[in-house]
């Protein structure tokens, strides 16, 4: 099955020909047939999504919406209200009680399934968010709820013509607290980097700008690229038009709404999206801040053992010229430790760290492998070159004492260097060439320490 799905309606029938609906399309599909049994249904089962109707006995599924959202365990679940009601209070109650949708019977079926793989589609992404980001984090995403986004959003209005556009935003200007600007085509095209950061945070389109569907293929275009594809989008299309719209909810629109609009009810479908957008860039930083921890040193921020054997491996296998890896170890570290303490020790790692990256090019790789020990990995270098880099790094170390702050006095640090080279096609890996360069590094230790040591070349 695609998808778990309650239906809540205390009418058997309706309850029955939504199940064969939904069953063709291969859910596995929950009843429930009031609001206290939606309720006690929706704990137990976690439904992926719930159907639930407006109209029952016992308590009105507004009701039952609101203590869904208001429940930290049933919050995120979607919910689509389903009523025979169609006047606008009632539309606009649904909204603010939190659901997804509001649709009036009899429900068209391909509108109606269409948002359904919408709605799943975005838990599943969400979930999958974060499942990646809480085990590498240790802390769970807390659930935002329906209230206001932290900041003023960015809404981007794309309508058919100047007219329109200035239509739509004078009638949002007053119901929403972001910024609201109308946005060229072209623009909204052009006008966004690979970095989402500047783009807007909903863009609100209409199904057809100077030509029919034109608003179909800006979407598909919004979501293919870099600097948009993150940003929520809203499609206007004409009143009925069933079948564009789960067009549009299939290329990834997050919601629908027919021409002419009720102003208010965009705005609360565009305040909806907006608390979701906020989640779910929340959930990606919490991915990207992982996999970060994953691959860095927390001490000095270099990268780690783990991130630069992967990464050496890779320098090897491409490398046109060949490698040359340096292993780096700071002289004489535990005597620091035990004359000043553990916290002047990291405080020397730090500074050691910043200087040796100050030292190398953006594509030079640098990793703390070790308590006091580094490795850098030059790529496309020669003996002359790395012995040029690899001296530079000693005396940008030796030559400046470390001021650690505090009333510890500045200390001269030094380091020692194992240097190796690795030829193109001589079949070495990464640890091979790290055990060589740990040789030369012992013979710099061995020979005085503060000096460079270059390791044979390898017999292979």
């Amino acid at each position: 099955m695609t998808g778990r799905i309650l239906v809540v309606d205390d009418v058997a029938t309706n309850r029955i020909v939504m199940k064969v609906k939904l069953a063709s399309a291969c859910y596995d599909v929950d009843q429930a047939d009031c609001g206290a049994a939606a309720l006690f249904a929706a704990r137990q089962l976690l439904p992926d999504l719930i159907l639930l109707d407006v109209l029952m006995p016992d308590m009105s599924g507004l009701d039952v919406c609101r203590q869904l959202k208001s429940d930290a365990d049933t919050a995120d679940i979607p919910v689509i209200l389903i009523t025979a009601l169609a006047d606008r209070e009632s539309k606009m109650a649904g909204l603010e009680a939190g659901a997804d949708d509001f649709l009036t019977k009899p429900v068209d079926e391909v509108t109606l399934l269409a948002r359904v793989r919408s709605l799943l589609r975005a838990r599943d992404t969400a979930r999958e968010l974060r499942r990646r980001g809480e085990p590498a984090l240790g802390f769970a995403e807390a659930t935002s709820g329906y209230g206001a986004p932290e900041k003023p959003g960015r809404i981007a209005l794309i309508a058919p013509g100047p007219k329109g556009a200035v239509l739509w935003k004078t009638a949002l200007d007053d119901r929403l607290g972001g910024e609201v600007s109308i946005l060229p085509r072209d623009a909204a095209l052009t006008g966004f980097g690979a970095d989402d950061t500047d783009a807007p945070d909903i863009f609100v389109i209409a199904a057809d700008l100077s030509q029919r569907n034109e608003g179909l293929r800006l979407l598909s275009d919004l979501r293919s690229r870099p600097g948009t594809r993150n940003a929520a989008s809203i499609m206007i299309l004409p009143e009925g038009d069933s079948e564009r719209a789960a067009i549009a909810l299939d290329l990834g629109a997050h919601d629908i709404l027919y021409d002419s609009f009720d102003a208010q009810e965009l705005a609360l479908r565009i305040r909806a999206q907006m608390v979701r957008k906020r989640q779910a860039d929340r959930l990606r930083a919490s991915v990207e801040a992982g996999l970060e921890m994953a691959v860095t040193d927390s001490l000095t921020g270099l990268h780690n053992r783990r991130y630069a054997m992967f990464q050496l491996d890779r320098m090897i296998a491409q490398a046109g010229r060949g490698v040359a890896v340096m292993l780096l170890d700071i002289d004489h570290f535990k005597r620091i430790n035990d004359t000043h303490g553990h916290p002047v020790g990291d405080k020397v790692l730090n500074l050691v760290a910043r200087r040796l990256r100050a030292e190398l090019r953006s594509t030079d790789l640098i990793a703390r492998i070790g308590g006091e020990e580094f490795m850098v990995a030059l790529a496309e270098s020669d003996r002359a070159v790395a012995l040029e880099c690899a001296e530079r790094l000693r005396v940008a170390i030796s030559d400046q004492k470390l001021s650690v702050g505090g009333e510890t006095p500045p200390l001269r640090v030094t380091i020692s260097i194992g240097l190796a080279l690795s030829a193109p096609g001589s079949g070495e890996t990464a640890q091979s060439l790290i055990d060589r360069a740990d040789v030369a590094l012992y013979g710099a230790k061995s020979h005085g320490r503060d000096q460079v040591t270059v390791a044979p070349r390898s017999a292979a």
